[in-house]
């Protein structure tokens, strides 16, 4: 069981330099869990490819659908005052805190290609390549 931020999640739907890392990452371990938030942070991104004309509504909904099928069952309330404490100690957005906490309460690591929880939390948090 491994944590995905909402940007592992986007970098397996949406074309990246991180994807294939990300694919083996799935491989490895299919079974991906999250906080409740990547719902909204992943509506977000499929929101700013639709306003730039990458993708149409249509492909956004069929992606939105695909990942929400992925995490089905595996989506998690974090609690509030761990998240933030983690933010306060190590100067994190709150919502990389959620990612964080989740990874904590379940004895998991948190797979990220975001630079500050690697940096804030180098005993969670981890690139896809290095989970290879």
């Amino acid at each position: 069981m491994i944590v995905v931020d909402t940007n592992t999640i986007a970098y397996l739907y949406l074309p990246s330099d991180h994807a294939e890392a990300i694919e083996r990452v799935l491989v490895k371990d299919a079974h991906w869990i999250a906080p409740m938030l990547w719902r909204s942070e992943f509506r977000n991104i499929l929101a700013v490819y639709m306003n730039r004309d990458f993708l149409t509504l249509s492909e956004a909904l069929d992606i939105q659908q695909r990942a929400e099928y992925l995490l089905d069952g595996n989506e998690y309330a974090v609690d509030s005052p761990s998240v933030l404490r983690l933010a306060q100690e190590s100067t994190c957005s709150a919502y990389d805190c959620e990612f964080v906490c989740l990874a904590q309460s379940t004895h998991s690591k948190l797979v990220t290609a975001d630079k500050n929880p690697l940096r804030a939390f180098p005993d969670l948090a981890v690139k896809a390549y290095d989970l290879q």
